[in-house]
This record gives C-alpha cells, structure tokens and sequence, in this order.
C-alpha cells in the first residue's frame, strides 16, 4: 500500500472517535402530543357572545407544563380580581404558616408595638382574638407605635367606591375589618362595633338614595346615614381610619389606656418580636373563594412587614415577588395592588397559567385546590360549574370589574387530566351573566374533550 494511503488511513482512525462523538444523539422521546385546536379556537371565534370583545385563552397541561390551546395568550389584559393569585403565592413564598399579628418591643414597664398588616384583628369573617387578648392582658403601659405605610386607597381605585363593602381602607393595624355593620329592622338598626352608634342617624325627609343603599357615609366624615326600609337588611360601610380613631377603638374594646408614640423610633437595645396569628391558610381561603379586596390588600402589606418590620409597602412586596419569584414568567406583570380593584394592573393569559403551575409546585394540589372557589361549592362559582357524584371539577379565582370579567384556575377532564386555564375577557358591553354563561360553555367542552 502507498505510503500516502497508509498515512491517510492511519489519520481517518485517529479522527474516528472524534467524528463518533459529533454525531447527532439520539432524539428524545417526542412531548405528549396536543390535541387539535381548531375547534375550540373555532368556538371562541365564531361564539356570537364573545366576537364583539377583547378574548384571551391560556390552557396547559399541568403534569408535563405543555400548553394545550392559546387565544392571544400574550396580549396584555386588566385582569381585575385575579391578580389575587399572585398575591397568594406572595403570601405563601414569603409568609410563614400564621399571620404576624403584632410586631412589638418590651422596655421598662412599657410595652411597644405596632401593625403588621394584619386584618383579622376582630374581623368580621376571620376574627382573631390574639392580639386583643395579648395586648388587654399585658402588665405593661401599652404604647402605638406608627409605620410607614401606603395610603388608604391604592393606585387606580375608584374613588366613588369609598363607601362600599369591597373598599376599605388599608392601614398597617385595622380593627374590625375597618367596616362597620348595620343589621336593620324594625326600629333603629343594630350597629357593631356599638362605637359607631351615635354617629348613625336617619336621613332626612326627602333625601334620595340614588343608589338603593340601605347606608350611605359622606366621603370625609364616619357619619353613617341610614335609609328607611320595609324588610330587614344587613349592610357592611367603611370608616374613616386615623391613628387617633384607632387608639379610641382600641381603648374601647380592650377598656384599658393606649398611647400614641408616634413615629417608630427603635435603638440598639431594641429587640423586636413578633406575635403570632391565625393560619394562614384560614386568610387565603376567605380571599380566593369571596374574593375579598380587603384581606387581598393587607396581605401584601404583610408580605412587606416580612421584608422588614419597619415599614409597609405594597411596592416592596411586590418588587420582591417580580425580581427573585417570578422571573420565570412569560412576560412581566405590571402589577399595582394586591386585589385587582385598580385598573393600572395588567396581565397576559399566559403568564397567569405560568402563576398556576408556579401554586401547584409550591403547595400539595389538594391543600390548593381546597383554597379556591370550587364549582357548585362556597364562593363565587357556587352557581356555576356544579360537579356531579365525584366531586367538583373546576377551581378558579374570578375577576370581575364594568366590562371586564376573568377566570383562572384548574380543571378536571373527563380523561383524568388537570389542566391549568386562564379565560380573560375585557371590554364587552353584553351583560356579564352571558359572558359566565358562554365560559362556562366553552370550559365544558374542555373538559368533555381534552
């Protein structure tokens, strides 16, 4: 043989562990494959309820993170009360199983504290007595000490929404849920907590309600004016918060002094504790399921406290959650309150299907899904998506603002799979009761045919 073959043959087996090595692996196995998408796309696009307005589709797989079916999934979208979600997972990342009630400081016979955010403070659907019966029972003189924290009302709120049940006020240390009742009948209603009962008075003669309330406040004073009526009523109105109006409540309730420190001043020597307060879970179940703004707000400011004891920012909860927890996401949130009240939120169907796998990692799906509305169940699906003899097969989070209502959640099909959907729609100006009616349609058929 040639010299030159010989050196050509000995260089080719040198190479041929190289050329081996760069051959192409062997292919993995191929996703689970998606099923065909015309007709549910053909459904939506062609549903005479829902061509008229702004539509938004994200379903994906939850096992396997694959996204079965999008309908400008990556459009950006008010999202109203589903921005809850988000804050349930702030809650769950950055909160331990109870709430911080209190934080608080002990110097010489004084007793120092200040709020945590927390709402349960003799609330009205999560009372807690914890912190009413640490700080009535302590031997020490009690002083309020006041954090800062945001303003009452978040960006984007309507502000003619002041005297409504679904608009409190934040603050760093609410009582009562910051609302008074009224229960009415015959007779003078029933007003809890009794504090506010001198300041309830009749209407005058003559005076319209335009909005057939049953109680109406003037937006700058705790006045309340109670409307006549022929049956019994029950109405629930925001007060005014001040730090003076909360050391008088307190000091009524707990029968005992409590001073105003003023601004929170620690030293050195300080060391700051923490009391603890109800399950968690008990706040995020009542949140989810009634969709309660006001427990949606507190717990953001909560999750600042955690952040750091000396001041409450939603802003700082929220940069926190964006910068180091969802990163992930398909596109970032803009995101400005903790219940979806404002309008300046916004976000895509996809990245809030993103949020659901994100809940269904961190927390066992049983524990989760016993958190959110269930079809047919208490909440806000009670009416809709009722279950058969195995159970519910739908869990979600609504979202409902004028022309704008959303659902987001997960889903049982009939195969067995659990699948993670959101349903956005905005700008419609049909009644709402067709757009839940035409979702519930369409959610059907996914599960019927997934």
């Amino acid at each position: 043989m040639p010299a030159v073959s010989i050196r050509r043959l000995a260089l080719g087996l040198a190479l041929l562990p190289f050329l081996l090595a760069a051959q192409p692996s062997a292919p993995a196995a191929p996703p689970r494959p998606a099923p065909n998408p015309v007709w549910l796309e053909q459904q939506l696009r062609e549903s005479v309820v829902l061509r008229q307005h702004q539509v938004g589709v994200s379903v994906v797989d939850v096992e396997t993170g694959q996204q079965l079916f999008g309908l400008n999934e990556a459009r950006y979208f008010t999202p109203a009360s589903t921005m809850k979600l988000l804050s349930l997972y702030a809650g769950l990342t950055l909160l331990p199983d109870s709430l911080p009630s209190l934080h608080y400081v002990l110097r010489p016979d004084t007793l120092l504290f200040w709020g945590t955010g927390d709402p349960t403070l003799l609330h009205g659907d999560v009372p807690s007595r914890r912190a009413y019966e640490f700080l009535k029972n302590r031997p020490e003189k009690l002083f309020y000490a006041q954090v800062p924290a945001p303003p009452a009302f978040g960006p984007g709120w309507s502000w003619d929404d002041y005297g409504y049940y679904f608009q409190p006020e934040r603050g760093p240390l609410p009582i009562y849920g910051n609302t008074v009742r009224f229960y009415g009948g015959t007779g003078a209603p029933r007003v809890l907590p009794a504090f506010f009962r001198p300041l309830t008075f009749p209407t005058p003669a003559g005076l319209p309600n335009p909005a057939h309330d049953h109680v109406r406040r003037p937006p700058e004073e705790n006045r309340f004016l109670v409307f006549p009526a022929a049956r019994s009523w029950v109405d629930e109105v925001p007060f005014r918060t001040s730090p003076g109006l909360l050391l008088q409540l307190l000091q009524d309730t707990l029968r005992r002094p409590v001073l105003l420190a003023g601004p929170l001043r620690l030293t050195a020597r300080d060391s700051v504790r923490t009391l603890r307060g109800l399950p968690a879970d008990s706040l995020y179940r009542r949140m989810i399921r009634v969709s309660d703004n006001f427990l949606a707000e507190q717990l953001l400011l909560m999750c600042s406290s955690a952040l750091g004891a000396d001041s409450l920012s939603p802003a700082r909860a929220i940069r926190a959650m964006r910068g180091n927890y969802l990163r992930t996401l398909p596109d970032a949130p803009v995101w400005v309150d903790g219940s979806g009240l404002s309008r300046l939120n916004l976000l895509t169907p996809r990245s809030l299907t993103a949020v659901l796998l994100l809940l269904h990692q961190r927390v066992p799906e049983p524990r989760l899904l016993s958190l959110l509305a269930a079809g047919g169940g208490p909440g806000t699906l009670r009416r809709a998506y009722v279950g058969g003899k195995t159970g519910p097969w739908l869990w979600g989070k609504t979202g409902t603002l004028t022309n704008t209502h959303n659902l987001a959640g997960y889903l049982r099909t009939r195969s067995g799979r659990l699948v993670a959907f959101s349903f956005f729609n905005n700008g419609y100006v049909v009644p709402t009761s067709d757009i839940r009616r035409e979702m519930e349609r369409v959610l059907t058929l996914v599960r019927d045919r997934l």
